[in-house]
């Protein structure tokens, strides 16, 4: 009777899918984003809208800001310029960043952060291997690439992942969990990052509101902030959302984390 019920309910761009994630799956995919308590404080970088991000404040001996997907918005970027890191920006849709610093105080390449190297693309290590910097130092990630996360972070190396000790991300077509095909690669992206990294903050994209199916409420796009687990992350959740700090993205109606996406007591 469920399964009918599903199979009748579940339509993407009027087609009804007769495949589906199980219940059981999207909770447990859920349940490893749960975002973990932080010894210290967590703190916003960028604008107050969009392209503002909640971080640790755990930045001494970061050599370096990785920032693939420039847009029109570098106020992320240069909050970190001015904590010492040096920027090196990635984005073939723009002729450079948005960025009021001499264009010596920072590196751009005009490509898109892919899974393999041609004229337009290049993979995260290619294009961080290319540059000179510390072998061991530790370095900060900030990706808005509008759905090529993914591959992305498929392909890159884990010697590389775990040198980032600060990863912010932002997560598109989460509404698409339901499709066991997106399924697995999201849950194989979800279980690479986490492997040495845990969710610290999540936080709503407001742009684009919330497929609800089953009494699980997905935002369709959401903003995550991952830490290294070697930085003092404390073995309880982190239970008071929104953030004080957090600001809505778009002047749509404001979007909540709901509460099954941090409360192990909501089922």
């Amino acid at each position: 009777m469920i399964k009918k019920y599903i199979k009748n309910q579940l339509i993407k761009d009027g087609k009804r899918i007769e495949k589906f994630t199980s219940r059981n799956e999207i909770l447990g995919l859920i349940k490893k984003l749960y975002p973990k308590k932080f010894h210290g404080n967590l703190i916003r970088l960028g604008g107050v809208e969009d392209g503002g991000y909640l971080v640790p404040d755990d930045f001494f001996g970061i050599e370096a800001c990785f920032s693939p997907g420039v847009d029109k918005i570098s106020e992320f970027e240069l909050d970190c310029y001015k904590r010492g890191m040096k920027l090196f920006l990635a984005d073939k849709s723009v002729e450079k960043p948005n960025l009021e610093i001499p264009e010596s105080e920072y590196d751009f390449i005009k490509k898109f952060i892919s899974c393999y190297d041609n004229d337009e693309y290049i993979t995260m290590d290619t294009w961080i291997n290319s540059k000179d910097l510390e072998k061991k130092s530790d370095l900060i990630l900030q990706m808005d690439i509008e759905g090529s996360e993914y591959h992305s972070l498929i392909n890159i190396s884990t010697r590389l992942l775990n040198r980032f000790r600060i990863i912010v991300i932002e997560l598109h077509f989460l509404d698409r969990l339901w499709e066991p095909a997106f399924f697995n690669a999201f849950e194989t992206v979800i279980n690479k990052l986490t492997h040495n990294h845990s969710v610290v903050h999540a936080h709503p994209n407001n742009c684009c509101g919330v497929y609800n199916f089953m009494n699980i409420p997905i935002p369709r796009i959401m903003e995550f902030t991952f830490l290294r687990n070697d930085r003092g992350l404390l073995d309880d959740y982190e239970k008071q959302f929104p953030n004080t700090l957090d600001r809505d993205c778009t002047e749509n109606e404001s979007i909540h984390l709901p509460q099954i996406w941090y409360s192990p007591d909501c089922k």
